[in-house]
């Protein structure tokens, strides 16, 4: 069949394309660093609109319909894609969908789907994707640790919770026809049995298992000695799968299958048959290409002058649907060519050769056709139908259950509410009931989560060592105590910092981590342990002041430990006996019966929150800093008990400040230490809790967003705010109207008690719930906080409204 493409005389031969991607959303919500988009050698990204304009989508349909009326298509495949679709909202999708429909119904079966990360996916949008009959698909890598390895927003947090809502939502009854499966790139330091396991538990009616994007000139990762990793990796899946008994389609599997014919973008010879619309209306190769070099998937073309035959034409869309013929002459001559299609064409990609080379993963292909080739064949009668849901993974005990955070039984289970239980009672309990027991677990457990892949991380980098191997068998045969140990406030800044600095790390805290973890175990160990600054420093045990060596043996024992350094050798008990060696400084507790909480002045990691931290104090020092904590704790649990319990439930150490006799009122919270405050040396216990609260307030609400995102992180709206005269981006006025909030209680208690300084306290009262009241509707008005946010935003609202005085 010829094609005319508008030029002048005949027009070259071309396959019609049926297949579409709509960029509708250049930009995105999660900051992932395998990312093809932002973080390869393409970045015209930048350029772009960060949505598609409703005149290019109209163009865009227009030209879609049009080529295929005149090709006589049955059916065009168009799928909504980013960037993240979503960020679109509901008003926008609808738009683009109906423009879509329009445009292309009746006449041609148009086959609308949608790729996300799941974030912003919530019964609204479910309602409006199921109308316009749109699968979805939502990218997930595996169980918790697995996924957060790479899909994580900017500031580090997880997204592992907000893709199994999404799941979750749309295992529901009246959305499940609108499931499309899970997307999962592959890697290879993630557990594929684990991973296998965590996807199956999420019934997808399919799965796909992406290798990661790569060329010859950055070659995908490869541990040193084996030769075909990705095959292994894979073929471990495959024969879990096999064995199973195939419980739902694995997109490559099948398509390497011998006979299976046609194959995927990925593999097989059939003719390439997509085309890419970017924001702003530009024709585009597969946006993949976009790992070769900058503009690599770009044609000069456009939906508005140029129609679908034109862009087909373009060299780089006509060699890769020669089949056979556009291969380099090693492919071509490979007997297994037919089944593989030399892989996906970005990954042939090499300077001075182009993409006439074999795939990047050629030897991984070979490997992984030869271990589909060996399996034996599906059982027929026992494949499922399409459609069919696979019963969930683990249910022959087979893969542990991911972990993570805990959520109740109702909230994986089909027919859930839209909003997350487990999300609804967390936003609940931190905003109106301040955040008890339960609550202070799920965000411990969210910051030990973290932890846990940065750590994991910081071991790829630095390579094994008996230290390394004493914690991983402490992990698993005394796991609490080794989650205690990283619960420990400063290790994730510590590690956040070594990572930072790319390779060429300046200490090594995972041999003190093991001796501490063996002490809280009662295992008897000897490890090596890098001196710092002097010392030898035990998170949240003590320091040893040892001179200027390089390492000491520490060894474990019942009751305390032996540490040899040099010369000097101390013997230090840990079962509270009086003695202290000389050059010892235990890790200070004020006198708070049954309280966790400790002062931190040896840790050199607790210098972390951008001003200075007071040196390690003297025993006078020390005592009165205690005794006024004691104090502060006992007059919050006064004022606002539901503030005491949440500080009880979460707070493990608190940092004195370098005094300042200009802000003798001072305090601080890191990020990346959750459980740990930094406060002044004062003797003002009223005062003191006032500073407890307001930073406690500023850890929870750190930790909430590290796992539920309530601000559009692409917004760049400032908020004007009664406390600071410059206006604040809206994460921060939400961080400072929720501890000023917290504050407002405070002195609502003392101004509504019967105390010699109500009257006081009543003035403060006003300012601070004026200043909460003004912050709380600009962030309402601001727009650019999500569904959970407006929830959380107006939650505090509530509470705030309960905190009338009469007096004020």
């Amino acid at each position: 069949m010829a094609c005319r493409c508008g030029a002048a005389g005949p027009a070259a031969p071309c396959r019609p394309i049926s297949q579409y991607v709509l960029k509708v959303h250049s930009r995105c919500d999660l900051s992932c660093d395998h990312c093809y988009v932002y973080q390869e050698a393409d970045q015209t990204w930048r350029d772009k609109p960060v949505r598609m304009a409703a005149s290019t989508v109209r163009a865009a349909a227009a030209r879609i319909a049009e080529h295929a009326r005149a090709h006589d298509l049955p059916a065009v495949h168009v799928v909504l894609h980013g960037g993240e679709p979503l960020l679109l909202g509901p008003a926008g999708l609808r738009e683009v969908l109906a423009e879509l429909r329009a445009a292309l119904t009746p006449g041609v079966v148009l086959d609308l789907r949608m790729q996300t990360n799941g974030v912003l996916l919530d019964e609204e949008l479910c309602r409006l994707l199921v109308a316009y009959e749109v699968k979805i698909g939502v990218s997930l890598d595996g169980d918790r640790a697995a996924n957060d390895r790479h899909r994580i927003f900017a500031h580090g947090g997880s997204s592992h919770a907000h893709a199994r809502r999404a799941l979750a939502l749309l295992r529901r009854p009246e959305f499940r026809g609108s499931y499309a499966g899970i997307l999962c790139t592959i890697d290879l330091r993630n557990d594929p049995d684990q991973v296998y396991s965590a996807l199956l538990a999420e019934a997808p009616p399919r799965i796909d298992l992406l290798l990661p994007h790569a060329t010859w000139d950055r070659p995908p990762r490869r541990p040193p000695g084996v030769a075909t990793p990705y095959a292994d990796w894979l073929g471990r899946i495959h024969r879990r799968w096999v064995d199973d008994g195939r419980p739902v389609p694995i997109r490559l599997f099948e398509a390497l299958t011998s006979g299976a014919g046609g194959g995927t973008e990925a593999v097989g010879l059939a003719p390439a048959d997509l085309l890419v619309v970017e924001t702003d209306g530009s024709w585009e190769q597969v946006d993949s290409l976009k790992v070769a070099f900058h503009g690599a998937a770009g044609t000069d073309l456009d939906v508005f002058a140029h129609p679908v035959d034109e862009a087909a034409r373009h060299p780089g869309v006509a060699i890769r649907q020669e089949g056979l013929a556009g291969l380099c002459a090693t492919c071509r001559a490979c007997p297994v060519v037919s089944r593989c299609g030399g892989g996906l064409y970005p990954h042939r990609w090499r300077t001075g050769t182009g993409f006439d080379n074999p795939s990047v993963y050629c030897a991984d292909l070979q490997a992984l056709i030869a271990t589909v080739d060996s399996a034996p064949g599906p059982d027929r009668a026992g494949t499922p139908r399409p459609g069919d849901a696979p019963a969930p993974a683990g249910a022959g005990g087979r893969g542990p259950r991911s972990p993570g955070i805990p959520v109740p039984r109702s909230a994986e289970s089909v027919g859930d509410r839209a909003v997350d239980p487990a999300a609804d009672r967390l936003l609940a309990e931190i905003v109106g009931g301040h955040g008890g027991p339960w609550a202070l677990d799920v965000l411990a457990q969210t910051q030990l989560s973290i932890t846990r892949v940065l750590l994991e991380t910081w071991r790829d980098i630095t390579g094994g060592s008996a230290a390394w191997e004493l914690l991983a068998e402490l992990d698993a045969t005394a796991g609490d105590a080794v989650g205690a140990v990283l619960a420990h406030p400063f290790v994730r800044p510590w590690l956040v910092r070594q990572l930072a600095r790319r390779g060429t790390p300046d200490v090594d805290l995972v041999p003190a981590l093991a001796v501490v973890a063996a002490v809280r175990a009662g295992v008897e160990a000897v490890v090596e342990v890098p001196v710092r600054g002097g010392a030898l420093v035990l998170p949240a045990l003590g320091r040893l002041t040892v001179g200027d060596e390089r390492a000491g043996e520490v060894r474990t024992a019942p009751g305390g430990l032996y540490i040899r350094v040099g010369s000097v050798s101390r013997t230090v008990p840990l079962d509270g006996a009086s003695t202290t060696p000389t050059g010892w400084q235990p890790v200070r507790r004020p006198p708070i019966a049954d309280a966790m909480i400790s002062i931190e002045d040896v840790d050199p990691e607790r210098d972390c929150y951008g001003q200075p931290v007071a040196p390690t104090l003297d025993d006078d020092a020390a005592d009165a800093l205690g005794d006024t904590l004691a104090l502060a704790r006992l007059a919050v649990h006064r004022d606002v008990p539901a503030h005491g319990v949440a500080l009880d439930a979460g707070l493990r150490a608190v940092v004195p400040l370098a005094p300042d006799p200009l802000a003798p009122w001072r305090s601080a919270t890191a990020r990346q230490a959750f459980g740990a405050i930094a406060v002044a040396e004062m003797s003002d216990a009223d005062a003191m809790a006032v500073l407890l609260v307001h930073e406690w307030q500023h850890g929870k609400l750190g930790a909430l967003m590290d796992l539920y995102d309530l601000v559009d992180p692409a917004s760049s709206v400032r908020i004007p705010v009664a406390w600071r005269p410059d206006p604040r981006p809206v994460e921060g006025a939400l961080q400072g109207a929720y501890a000023h909030l917290a504050v407002t209680e405070v002195w609502h208690a003392r101004a509504t008690a019967d105390r010699p300084d109500a009257q006081v306290a009543r003035g403060h009262l006003v300012r601070y719930r004026d200043w909460t009241r003004e912050a709380v509707e600009a962030l309402l008005g601001a727009g650019t906080l999500t569904d959970l946010g407006e929830r959380f935003v107006g939650r505090m609202g509530h509470v705030l409204e309960e905190l009338r005085a009469d007096q004020g």
